[in-house]
């Protein structure tokens, strides 16, 4: 087969993906500090998105090496599995980021504890069955007809994991609204009682949705292109289309990282630990709630 360019685009983006993401499971497994729901949900995400570098460069070796329709069916539902639970997983975490500000005084609860287990199983189980659908039959390799812009899966399917995605998007849009809204509130609020200047109020109010925007708009950006793409298209249509939507698509994983994990002060710390043999007594630390944004 010959070499295709945009593969090996996808390829170093998979390598890229899962070096940052095994950073941050390695890090979250084997710190018992960092067991707060919070960092499960960051876990889970950083999980999804390991076995999505991890299903990208598998498929590049199984196309180029190993060239098999049993195996690529295998890989494809690897790939639909890992990308749906980091859809979902970012979901949970919006969720999580929402109800840590709207019960902030019951947040830290052995329910917020349950809840965030019973999440991550469903998550995870509508993940792995959407990730199944074309190793149970629901293929289109006896059928070309039926297949969607990313063989062997069909059309169907992919119009219902789009389905999908605009539905969590929009639950997400609309989380991020409300927490945008509290947070404004509680820093109007803030302001009055300790007699912040007004511009202090504006720069923290803008700080909490200006960082909300990059949140949102990172997901949006990289993810929206390849779920209206899959609405649109059919197998018809140049492959070249399906690579610029779907490559964008993949760093919103590489991102990731960036965003929920290196971010965190705690993990910081043991980053830093790590890295130097010691923590610098001078570096600022505080312990971050969900609700940090």
């Amino acid at each position: 087969v010959a070499l295709n360019p945009w593969d090996v685009a996808l390829c170093i983006s998979g390598t890229i993906i899962s070096c940052e993401n095994a950073i941050v499971v390695v890090v979250i497994f084997y710190t018992p500090a960092l067991r707060a729901p919070m960092f499960l949900l960051i876990g889970s995400l950083a999980t999804a998105d390991l076995l999505a570098g991890l299903g990208l460069i598998l498929h590049f070796a199984f196309v180029y090496f190993i060239p098999s329709e049993a195996i690529s069916l295998l890989t494809v539902g690897l790939l639909v599995t890992s990308f749906t639970a980091s859809v979902s997983s970012l979901l949970t975490i919006t969720i999580d980021r929402y109800l840590s500000l709207y019960n902030a005084l019951t947040y830290y609860s052995e329910r917020t504890v349950t809840r965030t287990y019973i999440m991550l199983i469903l998550a995870w189980g509508a993940s792995i069955c959407y990730g199944l659908l074309p190793v149970m039959g629901w293929n289109c390799l006896k059928d070309q007809s039926a297949c969607s812009i990313v063989r062997p899966l069909t059309k169907n399917h992919l119009i219902i994991l789009s389905v999908s995605f605009f539905m969590v998007f929009a639950v997400m849009l609309q989380l991020y609204v409300q927490i945008c809204k509290i947070v404004c509130r509680h820093a109007h609020q803030i302001a009055v009682q300790r007699h912040f200047l007004a511009s202090s109020h504006y720069v923290t109010t803008r700080k909490g949705i200006a960082t909300l925007a990059v949140i949102l708009g990172t997901f949006a950006s990289c993810w929206l292109p390849f779920a209206v793409y899959c609405l649109l298209g059919d197998y018809s249509y140049p492959a070249l289309y399906t690579y610029m939507t779907l490559l964008p698509a993949t760093y919103n994983s590489m991102i990731n990282p960036v965003i929920y994990a290196f971010r965190n002060q705690e993990i910081q710390k043991v980053l830093w630990t790590v890295c130097c043999g010691c923590f610098s007594s001078t570096m600022p630390f505080r312990s971050r709630s969900p609700s940090d944004v």
